[in-house]
């Protein structure tokens, strides 16, 4: 029989603010130190949730075959009544899976070509989910079943806690991370100047008053490491000890480059948000030019996720970010507005026309402004603006063909 559970919906963390402007839900990530026999149940709940949807997943196939129709929620409900498994963690596996399959055969009817659910190993289940109930946060994290684990509250809090997860890194790290709703706050009014903003691979970001952003190049530094612990571990043996801590310690390294790129970030997004109260920026197709021979550093510089960080940070501080039209921003002279061709060597913009000489990347990122100022674009927190479709960077082109150094 279960233990009691503790409620945590109706936890409060935080002083509210009486000028609010609706809900907002926010994501807390906090590292836990379970003990070794805390952390052997955790693992043992996690092969539990591993077995639980191969088995469920097989139920669906096997109905499939049967009756040309898959399970309902109601019919994969019962099935997980005879886990072991605690039944908040049951009852959200069994919804991703039936969800899983809904998405899967509405985009068939759709003509979208959309892959079907998995049979998952164990190191492919990562998490345990309490969607409602089941753990109580105070000095330690109780959750049930295993007790009080330590959690390092490395921050505050604000609002109602909704939901825990309950988190296991390739690296062997816990973590906890809480889903909380708090009342939405109306933002100060930002004073600050208007900045244009071009992201590149060998300057991370021009700006439009003459800044450069240096490009930390996260994975370079540890590109010589990472590939000898990757070659070590083709090495060993499938099965073996030794293979487990070849794996590990890839992770590790993995997980060194992943922190300091977003440490960087951060850094980066609030230094810039602290300093300009209106940020511009192209509008890229960013998945595209990383599936091309350059993907390795677009991916490394991650410009999708920093325009993320900026979006819901700009929201907050109250700036306003919009996004332009990429179309010849480095070509259009951000004086006159001629269009000056030029190769991929020239590091400098030089205009025939006006005489302007200024970086071509400073160049662009005024242009970007211009645009913006001048209600080409819109802003992605309020959704309006023009839709255009936007263009390949040609900086990333000429550091993929090695031309940029």
């Amino acid at each position: 029989m279960e233990p009691p559970a503790e409620r945590s919906a109706h936890l409060f963390i935080g002083k509210k603010n009486k000028k609010t402007v609706g809900i907002q839900t926010r994501a807390f990530k906090f590292r836990i130190y379970p003990t070794k026999q805390q952390e052997k149940h955790l693992l043992y709940h996690i092969h539990l949730s591993k077995e639980l949807w191969n088995s469920l997943l097989a139920k669906n196939k096997e109905k499939y075959w049967e009756e040309d129709r898959f399970l309902s929620k109601s019919e994969m409900q019962l099935m997980i009544k005879k886990s072991d498994l605690y039944s908040q963690t049951a009852q959200v596996l069994s919804h991703r899976l039936h969800n899983a399959i809904r998405k899967k055969t509405d985009a068939k009817k759709q003509g979208i070509t959309c892959g079907f659910p998995r049979f998952k190993s164990f190191d492919r289940m990562k998490s345990l989910n309490y969607p409602q109930f089941g753990f109580f946060l105070g000095q330690k994290l109780k959750v049930t079943p295993f007790g009080e684990i330590c959690i390092v509250k490395h921050r505050q809090m604000e609002g109602r806690i909704k939901t825990l997860t309950l988190k296991r890194e390739s690296s062997g790290k816990w973590f906890a991370i809480f889903c909380a709703e708090k009342e939405k706050q109306a933002p100060e009014q930002h004073t600050g100047p208007a900045v244009g903003l071009d992201l590149g691979l060998t300057n991370f970001a021009a700006l439009s008053d003459g800044t450069m952003v240096k490009n930390p190049h996260h994975f370079g530094k540890w590109a010589k490491k990472l590939g000898v612990a990757q070659r070590r571990l083709s090495a060993k043996k499938k099965g073996g000890k030794n293979r487990l801590r070849a794996k590990l310690k890839v992770a590790k390294l993995s997980e060194k480059v992943a922190n300091s790129r977003l440490d960087f970030l951060q850094k980066t997004a609030k230094k810039l948000l602290s300093s300009y109260s209106f940020i511009a920026l192209e509008k890229l197709r960013i998945q595209d030019m990383a599936q091309q021979k350059y993907g390795k550093w677009i991916n490394d510089a991650s410009w999708g996720m920093f325009t993320n960080i900026l979006g819901y940070k700009a929201e907050e501080a109250g700036c306003q970010l919009v996004f332009v039209d990429p179309k010849n921003t480095t070509k259009e002279c951000s004086a006159c507005g001629t269009l000056v061709e030029k190769t991929l060597q020239q590091r400098q913009h030089v205009c025939p026309n006006c005489g302007l000489k200024i970086d071509r990347d400073t160049n662009a990122s005024i242009n970007i402004l211009n645009r913006a100022t001048a209600g080409i674009a819109g802003s992605n927190a309020c959704g309006d603006g023009e839709k255009r479709t936007p263009s390949l960077k040609q900086e990333a082109q000429a550091f993929g063909q090695g031309v940029i150094h």
